[in-house]
């Protein structure tokens, strides 16, 4: 049996009312993969935008520009204005005279004067500005994010609940990992995926993650008495969402339930059986695996009845259906409460990959 207990003071600390910038480090926001030399063009690319709007500028009031020549300015020269200006190389000291000089100081040294910057004060700025950008993202997202599935634990069965929500293609991609190990969400961040860094039986940590907008929430903890404290507290974060919480031993599943889980799945029994069934049908492992893998062969789905089943009998449909939902219960297909389909039925059936 699990022992169930809170903490102190700390776990109602407010993360979610701190400024983005403090949760840096904490809500991590995956970043948009680019090559370094599509990085360094985008860059030179703003660079010669900034610089064609400041010669405009300088043309448009050319009129109040001086030249050591005494002549007006061409548009040459204000190309020059603007080339040495937004350099920083300064101006008066050593002057070009000629146009022929003065376009080589255009065309040869402003190239490699926007290359040096670049390189150097871009890449600088870069670092510098880092903390804010991703403040702003964290802020956008959090704005943003509604129906999304949060999970919580990161190890074996919360990578592999992970990859099963991506593969199947009626499932919301949007996922958020809650984990309090920085290796690992390292390795979420590199698949792509939001993260928070923090304990899951924190309430706050759960709506920095907007547990609250969230469609569901998976426990995949390791621990079963973790797995009921996390299930109490997401219950109490989010009355509406449907939570599935992993545990390792049966005897703890009706904790789970009264915590406020809709599913519970008990690792240790199901791995039971198959290995028990796998004595005398050994393919039957690999047929489960198959109806559990959304990405490829056959899969388990549930769908809404259509208007032209109502009345029918489940098992003379053209899906192969396992079971019928009937006000949040499931009932077998061969149960003879559901030998009619009603309206506001779901069924349970096994589905082709693509269908």
């Amino acid at each position: 049996m699990v022992k169930v207990r809170r903490r102190g003071s700390d776990v109602d600390e407010p993360l979610t009312a701190q400024p983005g910038y403090a949760l840096v480090g904490v809500l991590r926001v995956p970043e948009t993969q680019v090559s370094p030399i599509r990085a360094i063009w985008r860059r030179v690319a703003i660079a010669l935008l900034a610089l064609l709007a400041a010669v405009v500028t300088v043309y448009l009031g050319r009129g109040g520009y001086t030249d050591v020549r005494g002549a007006p300015l061409t548009f040459l020269d204000c190309v020059y204005f603007a080339t040495v200006s937004l350099t920083t190389v300064g101006y008066g000291d050593l002057t070009p005279y000629t146009e022929f000089a003065r376009l080589i100081s255009v065309v040869v040294l402003t190239p490699l004067r926007i290359l040096f910057l670049v390189v150097l004060v871009g890449t600088t700025l870069q670092v510098l500005t880092e903390r804010s950008r991703q403040a702003w993202k964290i802020q956008r997202w959090r704005s943003r994010v509604r129906n999304h599935t949060v999970v919580i634990g990161y190890g074996t069965k919360g990578k592999t609940a992970v990859a099963a929500i991506l593969e199947d293609a009626t499932a919301n991609k949007d996922v958020v990992v809650v984990d309090f190990q920085q290796t690992v969400l390292d390795h979420a961040g590199a698949a792509g995926l939001v993260t928070v860094h923090g304990d899951g039986t924190r309430s706050d940590v759960l709506r920095l993650a907007s547990a609250q907008h969230a469609a569901a929430i998976i426990v995949a903890t390791g621990r079963d008495d973790t797995a009921t404290l996390v299930t109490l507290t997401a219950r109490e974060v989010a009355p509406d969402a449907k939570i599935v919480a992993s545990i390792r031993e049966a005897e703890n599943q009706h904790l789970l339930k009264q915590s406020g889980a809709d599913s519970v799945v008990v690792s240790s029994e199901t791995a039971g059986r198959l290995l028990g069934v796998a004595i005398t049908t050994p393919s039957v492992v690999e047929m489960i695996d198959d109806l559990l893998t959304p990405a490829h062969g056959f899969a388990i789905a549930e769908r809404e009845v259509e208007r032209t089943e109502l009345g029918g009998s489940p098992r003379h449909l053209s899906d192969i259906v396992l079971g019928v939902v009937r006000d949040g219960h499931l009932l077998r297909v061969d149960a003879p409460e559901v030998d009619a389909i009603e309206a506001g039925d779901r069924l349970l059936y096994v589905r082709t990959t693509g269908k």
